[in-house]
């Protein structure tokens, strides 16, 4: 099972412990844990609740230690984790209008990092996918669209940086009194109400710029710029369907169904890729007798971009299989 940490947050854990306390009541082994998916090579944070069951007299799964470090801050020992520039700048540009759903490559494919190489791989593993699909960014109404083409491409930059705006006494974001408000061409504010009251006026996400050396909270399911840093570092539109998608871990090969809205809300609720790949490893091991009775399994080398089968590890007294994983 999964779901969101709030699972575990919400009445001092009482979801969580229910959930726990009623699979043990029916004689079911239970393992609960949070995983970040930036610790298995996403440039993403993404903390996920996941839960193990197994019937009493089965193998119940471990975890996957992970990979890489979760953030940028380090600390861990592990490799560095993956920022924006790791899995989208070898992307070619796109307006906020694009409406083409496939897309050839374009010049960039001749400098291509660990991480790109590995998610252009078509469904054989044997060759780079043909186009790319889905590189299409949710299309902006007019005001939000001069909004996001004002707001600086640097770091860190919101809609503070569309002027205007001072704080209070409390903290709170508020339109300068000193100054004329500034409007757009159809008299709507240049910086909306919304944006200075969300999250009780101090927040910083609303029109939010990303940048090329973070790694992302989380991808969300809508892409309004409302609400949420979603900018992309260096064009006037929102992030696409498809670095939403890299940044889950999708290799480019899925095509997604639906409407725009429709694929951003796919890639949004999706478990990231190599999480469950690494969740689908332990679980492998488990149903193979090739793990312990410990809560925690180490990976192999080099796990997050291996193609094929992997390599088990050695447990003393089990059966080993030399088709584990495929």
């Amino acid at each position: 099972m999964e779901n969101v940490v709030d699972l575990l947050r919400f009445s001092k854990g009482f979801l969580g412990r229910r959930v726990v306390s009623h699979l043990i009541s029916l004689d079911y082994q239970v393992r609960m844990g949070i995983m970040a998916a930036g610790s298995f090579g996403v440039p993403q944070f993404r903390q996920r609740v996941f839960l193990w069951g197994a019937r009493l007299g089965k193998k119940l799964p471990p975890y996957p230690l992970p990979t890489h470090e979760a953030d940028v801050k380090g600390g861990q020992g592990l490799p560095k984790p993956l920022v924006l520039r790791d899995a989208l700048s070898d992307l070619p540009k796109v307006e906020n209008g694009e409406m083409r759903d496939a897309i050839p490559y374009g010049p960039n494919s001749h400098r291509l990092n660990d991480f790109q190489r590995y998610i252009r791989l078509n469904k054989t593993g044997q060759g780079q996918t043909a186009e790319l699909y889905d590189h299409r960014p949710l299309k902006l109404n007019e005001d939000d669209y001069q909004r996001v083409r004002r707001v600086p491409k640097k770091k860190k930059a919101f809609f503070f940086d569309l002027g205007g705006v001072i704080k209070d006494e409390e903290g709170k974001w508020m339109i300068d009194p000193s100054k004329p408000r500034k409007l757009l061409k159809s008299k709507s504010p240049l910086v909306p109400e919304y944006a200075l009251t969300f999250e009780k006026g101090k927040s910083k996400k609303p029109f939010g710029r990303l940048w090329w050396d973070e790694t992302v909270s989380t991808v969300m399911t809508r892409a309004e710029p409302h609400n949420h840093r979603l900018l992309h570092p260096k064009q006037d539109r929102v992030l696409s369907v498809r670095e939403n998608a890299r940044l889950q871990g999708f290799p480019d090969h899925y095509r997604l169904c639906g409407d725009v809205k429709d694929k951003y809300t796919q890639v949004g609720n999706a478990v990231a890729v190599p999480v469950g790949k690494a969740l689908g490893y332990a679980l492998a091991l488990s149903v193979n007798g090739l793990c312990d009775d410990g809560p925690l399994v180490k990976l192999p080398a080099n796990f997050t971009f291996a193609i094929g089968p992997l390599t088990p590890p050695v447990v003393e007294n089990d059966q080993q299989s030399s088709d584990i994983v495929q």
